[in-house]
């Protein structure tokens, strides 16, 4: 089965358990460690990934295995609750089916979450930070190949990747919130290795503010499908090249769970927020 093939399967799929997908669904994709915002799902109808033929199946702890679908604030939503990484041995076309599939059952805007490292000195771990930008530097992109062009153009425009209305809504509902959220540029290495001293020197260098190993081969493909975009990180740890602290996997997790905190509060904000029914209008 190829990605266009695979595409419409695991779609056909999940239509026929969840049955029609009520227009207006906002989507999600939860990444590591932010259990607390699916948990703030009310309504919960839960599908494992290994019930779905053809959808990539996680291998890394933290990262749940299902789709969710419920409400937040009383708003229809969609969750990935935990994603596939090209560390794993996936391409970027498998590792974004999940995203296209989103966007195949109706979904016209998405926010991506993950767990990244702070780049900028000026940014603190548990804190949280709204995409405006991002750098590629995987050296994959899910678009090489055949175009599929009932999908979208084979030369889509990435100039506004993320929405701007999305991130100025954001940040209002984080005021009003007294959240501290931080703005600033994303870069996606492919990993699974954690950065040295002089990459992350490099990385700073060309203007990222957090780096992580996720989200921006998801947001080529949700773009390229016209989705709107919305991007949060959960800055879980400081990357000081001169003072490099060791960093492992677990306390990733241990710091996200704690900010997921945050995150939960800011996306049932924006859920309840009459401002978004705009932006949840097909483009």
């Amino acid at each position: 089965m190829n990605h266009h093939e695979a595409f419409h399967h695991v779609s056909r799929l999940i239509r026929e358990k969840l049955g029609n997908i009520q227009a207006g669904t906002l989507g999600l994709v939860l990444g590591s460690g932010l259990s607390p915002v699916a948990d703030a799902i009310s309504g919960a109808e839960d599908i494992p990934y290994s019930e779905i033929p053809g959808l990539p199946q996680s291998t890394v702890a933290g990262h749940g295995g299902f789709l969710r679908a419920g409400k937040l604030s009383g708003r229809p939503v969609l969750a990935l609750c935990g994603r596939v990484h090209l560390y794993e041995g996936f391409s970027a076309r498998d590792a974004c089916l999940p995203v296209r599939v989103l966007g195949g059952l109706g979904v016209s805007t998405l926010v991506i979450t993950n767990a990244a490292g702070a780049l900028n000195p000026l940014f603190d771990a548990g804190s949280l930070m709204l995409i405006t930008d991002h750098i590629n530097m995987t050296g994959q992109n899910p678009l090489t190949g055949p175009n599929l062009d009932d999908l979208g153009p084979r030369f889509p425009d990435m100039g506004r990747a993320w929405c701007p209305e999305l991130i100025a809504l954001a940040r209002r509902q984080a005021m009003r919130l007294g959240l501290a959220v931080e703005r600033g540029v994303y870069v996606q290495v492919p990993g699974p290795s954690l950065e040295t001293p002089a990459e992350t020197r490099a990385y700073r260098q060309m203007g990222a503010d957090a780096i992580g190993m996720s989200t921006v081969i998801e947001a080529i493909a949700a773009r390229h499908m016209g989705l709107r975009l919305l991007g949060i990180s959960c800055l879980t740890n400081k990357n000081m090249p001169d003072c490099m602290d060791e960093i492992s996997h677990e306390g990733v997790l241990e710091t996200a769970g704690r900010t997921a905190e945050q995150m939960a509060r800011l996306l049932s904000a924006l859920a309840a927020c009459p401002e978004l029914d705009t932006a949840l209008r097909p483009a």
